[in-house]
C-alpha cells in the first residue's frame, strides 16, 4: 500500500512540476499587461477551445457531477443538457462577436473595461461596479476550488486539511504569478486533455469489469429503479416544472463567466472561432458523458454505497479499485488538473481587475508597462492569500459556492453583455441598471427558501438583469452617435 502511495505522489510530483514549468516559459514571453491579462490575443484554436472549457468546469466535473449522477441517476442528465446548450450558444452567439468588438472599443483587456469603452462611460461607474462583482464572486469561487484541492490531497495522502490546501494554493499561485494569462492558458490545455483522458478512461473499465454496459444497468436496476427515470429523483418522485429549470438554468451562466469570455477576446482573429467551437464542443460532450457514465458505473461497482458528501468520492473510488497506481496517479491528477485550471484563471481575472480597472483607471493612468505587469502579480498574490484564508474551514460547502458565484456572474453580466453585443439601443445606464440588478437578486434569492425560492438563483436573476437593462435603456436618452458609429463598425466588421 505505501509503494502504491510512493507511485502515486511521483505522478502528482511530475505533474505539478510540468505546470510550474510552463509557467517558467511563459514568464519569458510576458512583456507588457497585454500579455499578462490577454496574452497578447494570440491564442490559437486548441488553446483556445481547451483552456475554455477546462477554466470553466473545475472539480465538480470529476467529483461534484459524478457524485450527482451516482446519488441521483439520470436526474443528473438535465445538468448536463442544459450547460451543452449553454456552452453552444455562448461559442455560437458571444466569441468571434466580443473578439472583434472588445478590440474596436480602446483593446479592451477586461470585462469592466469592456462595458466602459462600449458605453462610454466615462464617470468609471460601471466599470468599478463590475470590478467589484468580480472580485466578490471570485474570491468565493476561487476559494471553494482550494478546499476542493485540499480535501483530495488529503484523502489521496493523508496530509493534514490545512497543509494540503497550502501546497495546492502555492502550485497554483506561482505559475499564475510567473507567466500570467499565457501559463494559465497553455496549462488548461494540457489539464483539460488530462481530465478528457481520465473521464473517458475510468467509467469504461468500470463497465468493461461489470461485463458490459447491459450489467451496469441491471446492477442498478436491482438497487434503485427510479435511479433509470430522468423525470423523477432517486425516490421516485416526478420532478416539478421548479426543478428541471433549475438544473437546465445552468446553462444560461455562460454567458456571463469573466474567465470564458477572456479566452474569446485572446483568441488571434474571429476566423478561428468556428473551428475552435468544434474542438470545444467535442470536448465539453466527451467530459460531460464521462462524467455522468463514472457516476452510473459506480452504481454497479461499488458494493458498499456511499452516502451523503461520501458520493463525490465515487471517481477517486473507481481509480483505485481499478487503475495500477501510475495511471491512478495521473487520474486523480486529472481532479487536480480540474481544480487548478479554474482557480489559476480566476485569480488571473479578478488580479486584472484590480490592476486594470482599479489601479490603472482611477489611480495611475500613465503607469508603464513593467509597472502594470508587477502590480498585476501582486494583486495574485494578495488574492490567493485572501482565498486561502477563506479556505482554511474544511467543513465549507464546495459546491454551494460555485453553484452561488456562477450563478452570480451569469445573472450580472450575461444579459448585459448579450445586450452590448446584439443591441444598439443599450445605454449605459441600462448596462448599470442590468449588472447591478443581476447581482443583487443572486445575493438575495439565495437567502431566501421555499416556494417559487427554491428556483435556483440563477433563473430569476437573469431574466430580471435582462428586463432591467431593456427598459432602463428604453425610459433614458439614447447612446450618443458616437457609441453606436462603433456598435455599427463592430456589425459590419464581421462578427456575426
Amino acid at each position: 500500500m505505501q509503494a502504491d502511495q510512493a507511485l502515486i505522489a511521483l505522478t502528482f510530483v511530475v505533474y505539478i512540476a510540468t505546470m510550474l514549468a510552463i509557467g517558467a516559459v511563459a514568464w519569458r514571453r510576458t512583456r507588457n499587461l497585454a500579455d499578462y491579462i490577454l496574452g497578447g490575443r494570440t491564442l490559437g484554436r486548441w488553446v483556445t477551445a481547451i483552456s475554455a472549457g477546462a477554466s470553466d468546469m473545475s472539480g465538480w466535473l470529476l467529483l461534484g457531477l459524478p457524485g450527482y449522477a451516482y446519488a441521483a441517476g439520470f436526474e443528473a442528465g438535465w445538468i448536463a443538457l442544459g450547460l451543452l446548450i449553454g456552452t453552444w450558444l455562448n461559442w455560437r452567439l458571444v466569441a468571434a462577436r466580443l473578439r472583434r468588438y472588445s478590440e474596436l472599443a480602446g483593446d479592451s483587456l477586461t470585462l469592466p473595461e469592456f462595458f466602459e469603452q462600449r458605453f462610454h462611460d466615462t464617470s468609471h461607474v460601471l466599470r468599478v461596479v463590475s470590478a467589484l462583482f468580480i472580485l466578490l464572486f471570485f474570491l468565493f469561487y476561487t476559494s471553494s476550488g482550494l478546499v476542493a484541492g485540499g480535501k483530495l490531497f488529503n484523502a489521496v495522502f493523508d496530509l493534514p486539511y490545512q497543509w494540503a490546501v497550502a501546497v495546492g494554493a502555492l502550485t497554483i499561485l506561482v505559475y499564475t504569478f510567473l507567466g500570467g494569462f499565457l501559463a494559465v492558458s497553455w496549462t488548461d490545455l494540457f489539464q483539460g486533455l488530462l481530465m478528457a483522458l481520465a473521464l473517458l478512461l475510468v467509467p469504461v473499465l468500470a463497465i468493461l469489469a461489470l461485463g458490459g454496459a447491459g450489467a451496469t444497468l441491471d446492477g442498478m436496476r436491482t438497487i434503485n429503479p427510479a435511479l433509470l427515470d430522468p423525470f423523477s429523483d432517486a425516490q421516485g418522485k416526478v420532478l416539478s416544472v421548479l426543478a428541471v429549470a433549475s438544473l437546465l438554468g445552468w446553462g444560461l451562466g455562460y454567458f456571463g463567466q469573466p474567465h470564458i469570455l477572456a479566452r474569446f477576446a485572446a483568441i488571434r482573429t474571429p476566423g478561428k472561432v468556428p473551428a475552435a467551437r468544434r474542438i470545444a464542443m467535442s470536448w465539453v460532450t466527451l467530459c460531460m458523458g464521462g462524467a455522468l457514465l463514472t457516476g452510473f458505473a459506480g452504481v454497479g461497482f461499488l458494493t458498499e454505497p456511499l452516502h451523503g458528501p461520501d458520493t463525490e468520492k465515487v471517481f477517486i473510488m473507481l481509480v483505485n479499485a481499478l487503475l495500477h497506481p501510475v495511471v491512478a496517479g495521473m487520474c486523480l491528477a486529472g481532479i487536480l488538473a480540474a481544480i487548478m485550471s479554474t482557480a489559476d484563471s480566476q485569480l488571473l481575472v479578478s488580479a486584472s481587475a484590480l490592476t486594470e480597472d482599479f489601479y490603472k483607471a482611477l489611480l495611475r493612468r500613465d503607469a508603464s508597462e513593467s509597472e502594470l505587469v508587477w502590480i498585476g502579480r501582486g494583486a495574485v498574490l494578495a488574492l490567493a492569500v485572501v482565498a486561502l484564508a477563506l479556505a482554511w474551514d474544511p467543513d465549507r460547502k464546495v459546491l454551494d459556492l460555485v453553484a452561488w458565484a456562477w450563478a452570480g456572474f451569469g445573472a450580472a453580466f450575461g444579459p448585459t453583455l448579450l445586450l452590448a453585443l446584439f443591441w444598439r439601443r443599450m445605454n449605459r445606464y441600462g448596462a448599470l441598471a442590468g449588472i447591478v440588478t443581476g447581482g443583487l437578486t443572486v445575493v438575495i434569492w439565495e437567502q431566501l427558501a421555499s416556494g417559487l425560492f427554491d428556483l435556483y438563483e440563477l433563473v430569476p436573476g437573469f431574466a430580471l438583469s435582462l428586463l432591467a437593462g431593456t427598459l432602463v435603456s428604453l425610459a433614458t436618452p439614447p447612446p450618443p452617435d458616437t457609441v453606436t458609429a462603433q456598435f455599427d463598425e463592430a456589425i459590419d466588421a464581421g462578427t456575426t
